[in-house]
């Protein structure tokens, strides 16, 4: 079926065509003045169109550039880590099937799920990419024909750490890499303190990919607490914004619903969050509680902090819906501030 300006031209020929039937005299063909005017009133519409069409539907496109999907089954998988790599692997293997039988096209693991979240374990159970666990990955989303965003691995570049999430399609190639951008440093005196720094390099590009369901971002855990990012990746086109991330006993019940709901609403975007379960073995306590949160700012699925798997249908229209409402995007004043997309100057 034609869409857009396409459609609009092809209606103006059939018009024209069908009064020509009448006059066998002036069928329509390349020396008729009619024809001609016919085509020189087709792509005036299409010049006049052409650019609001694209315009919407550019990164929305499926296969083939057929109509996005209005719909996406996505599931978040809240795992329980511990000390055993290899178990580890084998949990989040069995959890990515068990989402894709449950129909999820999306799938989602948690931050660091493949070892503890520690800063002394980051440099053991870091890999390269590709490594073990990437190709695990790898293998697994092609299996399961799933979308797969892998949560975050520690990732080893020479001498380098970085907190890392790999994205996969359905064939298992990597069409995303992100780094960590904003390391977890706080100091809570006597509640909690952290410091990814001593350890880990930080990423330096914010991060979208582009899929059938339209363009999804990717940050890792801080990140969320970071608006700017997460409106980088919005004018790059995103509609779903994905963080994997582990917040802790102190800052998950304070903080952890309010910025997901406050970055699903100043990007008007689908905001999905992975956390691991919570391990009552482990130094790091997770506060768990992964969720979906609509543009609107409603939270629409979500769990405790047990051991278990999210699933949610979004409805991709309600995106453009809440734009079109409170168009914020067409209403920011760049006369008075500015903000500037300097990762992608360095891709």
């Amino acid at each position: 079926m034609m869409r857009g300006p396409a459609r609009h031209a092809a209606l103006v020929v059939a018009a024209c065509a069908a009064s020509s039937l009448s006059s066998p005299s002036s069928a329509l063909r390349p020396s008729n003045p009619g024809h001609k005017r016919v085509l020189r009133i087709a792509s005036q519409i299409l010049g006049r169109q052409r650019l609001a069409f694209c315009s919407q539907a550019e990164g929305d496109q499926g296969a083939a550039g057929s109509p996005p999907p209005s719909s996406l089954r996505v599931a978040l998988c809240q795992m329980l880590s511990g000390a055993d790599k290899a178990a580890n692997v084998k949990t989040a293997g069995g959890m990515v099937r068990e989402a894709a039988a449950g129909g999820a096209e999306l799938v989602v693991l948690p931050e660091c799920w493949n070892s503890p979240y520690d800063t002394s374990a980051f440099p053991a159970y870091a890999e390269p990419i590709p490594g073990e666990t990437s190709r695990m990955m790898s293998s697994l989303a092609k299996e399961c024909n799933v979308w797969l965003i892998g949560g975050s691995i520690p990732e080893r570049d020479g001498d380098k750490v970085y907190n890392t999430c790999l994205v996969f399609d359905p064939e298992g190639r990597i069409v995303a890499k992100h780094r960590k951008v904003h390391l977890f440093d706080i100091d809570l005196p006597g509640k909690i303190t952290f410091r990814e720094s001593d350890i880990l390099h930080a990423g330096d590009q914010a991060t979208v990919f582009q899929s059938p369901f339209g363009t999804i971002g990717v940050g890792i855990c801080y990140d969320i607490r970071f608006p700017e990012l997460a409106m980088l990746m919005r004018n790059r086109g995103a509609k779903i914004i994905v963080y994997p991330g582990a917040f802790n006993l102190t800052t998950g019940p304070a903080h952890w619903e309010l910025l997901q709901r406050a970055r699903a609403l100043d990007n008007q975007a689908f905001v999905l969050t992975a956390s691991p379960a919570r391990n009552p073995d482990a130094s790091y306590q997770a506060w768990g509680h992964s969720s979906v949160v609509s543009p609107w700012g409603d939270v629409v699925a979500s769990t405790d902090h047990t051991p278990g798997i999210v699933f949610a249908s979004l409805d991709l229209a309600n995106v453009q819906e809440v734009r079109a409402g409170i168009p914020v995007s067409n209403q920011r004043r760049s006369d008075v501030y500015s903000l500037e997309d300097r990762s992608e100057k360095k891709a």
